[in-house]
């Protein structure tokens, strides 16, 4: 038998242009969390570094403003460092809790940010890292693409901890990958508040015979400055992204949320036994499965644009 454990997923609003101050604020609330007994806590999507919802950054098809290009300069200073002080104040915050913690971050790396996911395991720190495959819309005028070398499913003492981001959920031979990994942990930060994603979460958490744990923020329009460029208008308290976070179980049952229209941390008692009891009559990369007809080839490789040979 397996041991029971309390998680958690956090509905909070980022620092648009403070990372640092994010991390203090995720720092604070990881403290909280586990103060309540969680021992996984997930984070929203582009909790440090901001998710910019509303902003087109100058780019009318054919046209980059020099007033948008200003805008992704602001933007690309506001992402992290994997090597930068918001990642070490987040290490110092698991260490002190022994949580496992999984954050969306915007991830600087060069002249490029991704859309990433960050998994920090207690005494060891930040472990692993998942950059978003396929970024939607718009995202991909600033954000990079991911490969199949950062899709990691973690084996802790609490299961076996994964990441998909936002819509990446909507890709089926993402998740197939990700069950093939025996994923029992589905972490999902995203930035979907629709009344529909509700229901995505419950049948991903059913395919797969998971848990699934998936984290909005709650932000209004005032958590940016007023030179912000918003489709959506300038009034501070318009809500941006109004939350609907929720923690399901491995037959589809809401154990918390979704929680809408403020800040909170929602909190689960994960049976770990429930997967296998919930794989009995279905497990998708196994007794359901039909490889003599279906099969999926993952390319797990980083693509790098340039490689250096010795010549020798």
């Amino acid at each position: 038998m397996s041991s029971s454990f309390r998680a958690a997923v956090v509905q909070a609003a980022s620092l648009p242009r403070d990372p640092l101050a994010s991390a203090r604020k995720a720092a604070d609330l990881i403290l909280a969390a586990a103060g309540e007994g969680a021992r996984l806590i997930v984070f929203p999507e582009a909790f440090l570094g901001d998710y910019p919802k509303g902003a087109s950054f100058g780019a009318p098809v054919g046209i980059r403003r020099p007033e948008g290009r200003e805008d992704f300069r602001r933007y690309h200073e506001g992402a992290i460092d994997l090597g930068g002080p918001e990642v070490e104040l987040l290490s110092e915050a698991t260490r002190a809790t022994g949580a496992f913690v999984v954050i969306g971050v915007i991830e600087r790396d060069g002249g490029t940010v991704y859309c990433t996911a960050l998994f920090f395991d207690g005494e060891n720190g930040l472990v692993a890292k998942h950059r978003k495959l396929m970024p939607t819309g718009a995202e991909r005028l600033i954000w990079g693409f991911g490969d199949g070398s950062t899709m990691p499913v973690i084996d802790t003492a609490l299961g076996r901890i994964g990441a998909v981001i936002c819509w990446e959920n909507y890709m089926p031979m993402m998740r197939m990958a990700m069950y093939d990994q025996g994923i029992t942990l589905y972490c999902a930060p995203t930035a979907d508040d629709r009344d529909s994603w509700a229901a995505t979460m419950q049948h991903v958490a059913l395919e797969g015979r998971c848990f699934v744990l998936s984290a909005c923020q709650y932000v209004t329009r005032g958590a940016w400055p007023q030179d912000y460029d918003c489709a959506l208008g300038n009034d501070p308290e318009t809500v941006l992204l109004r939350g609907g976070s929720m923690i399901v179980a491995p037959l589809g049952t809401i154990l918390a949320g979704p929680h809408y229209g403020a800040e909170a941390i929602l909190y689960a008692d994960i049976d770990p036994d429930e997967v296998v009891r919930g794989k009995y009559d279905f497990d998708v990369t196994g007794h359901y499965a039909r490889p003599d007809i279906f099969t999926l080839r993952v390319n797990v490789e980083p693509q790098r644009a340039v490689t250096r040979d010795s010549g020798a």
